[in-house]
């Protein structure tokens, strides 16, 4: 087990965002969360990754407690997340933008190793096929891109732990199905993968395991087949006056 979430819960005033939540993940896993908006996906994710400190419970990484730890020292751990809208430098080269994330995670060098960074920076945009792109400027880019993009850049800092928020948000079929084609490079290389996602023919085409949220609580974990299947997750997703329990 790579991460453990115990009894976590958020509160915004009277509002609880994320209530009492728990669940586990196993290295190399493709975890995916799902959930109405407002069912606090990105509130967990944040929770997560340092930007946001439970009001109660526990998050495992690697064996070591992160409640508490700031969003660049679990960073630097190896749990690395993106976001639903994407920033790279636009005015710098789609190699630059992967170099970037290469020098912070292996420090300001010269000389041959500096060419070992751009020969693993070629290799990073092979995987998520922006080889062809490299000398290009990002805001050039078209949005699907930009996303791989920012893929690139998160894997450049050689995660243990890859969080994804809405990968395929704003992107068309084609795009979509490239971002498949990428996470599921990434499964193969042993990386685990968390991800939020409304899109559920990615979920179910990537995911081992999916964790529903409603209202902040986890109504449901299983299978992409068993969740899609769960009558509470159809109630959520379809409220209770459309769903008809068999």
């Amino acid at each position: 087990m790579i991460l453990e979430v115990i009894n976590v819960t958020k509160r915004f005033g009277g509002l609880t965002a994320v209530d009492n939540v728990s669940f586990k993940v196993e290295p190399t896993e493709v975890l995916g969360i799902i959930g109405p908006n407002g069912s606090g996906k990105t509130t967990l994710f944040n929770l997560m990754t340092g930007f946001l400190r439970p009001d109660k419970g526990s998050i495992i990484f690697n064996g070591t407690n992160i409640v508490g730890k700031k969003p660049h020292q679990i960073a630097n751990m190896g749990m690395i997340r993106t976001w639903q809208l994407v920033k790279p430098f636009l005015r710098m080269s789609v190699l630059d933008n992967v170099l970037v994330a290469l020098y912070v995670r292996n420090g300001i060098i010269k000389g041959e190793d500096e060419y070992r960074l751009v020969g693993r920076a070629t290799e990073i945009l092979e995987l998520v096929g922006l080889n062809h792109r490299k000398y290009a400027t990002a805001e050039i880019l078209p949005q699907g891109e930009k996303k791989r993009l920012e893929l690139a850049r998160a894997l450049a800092t050689e995660p243990r732990v890859l969080m994804l928020d809405e990968p395929t948000g704003g992107l068309t079929t084609t795009e979509t199905n490239e971002i498949i084609r990428v996470v599921e490079k990434i499964k193969e290389s042993k990386i685990t993968v968390i991800l939020i996602e409304h899109n559920m023919k990615f979920i179910m085409d990537v995911c081992d395991r999916i964790i529903a949220l409603n209202y902040g609580k986890k109504i449901a974990e299983g299978s992409p087949e068993q969740v899609s299947k769960n009558s509470e997750v159809l109630k959520a997703y379809l409220g209770e006056k459309f769903y008809v329990g068999s």
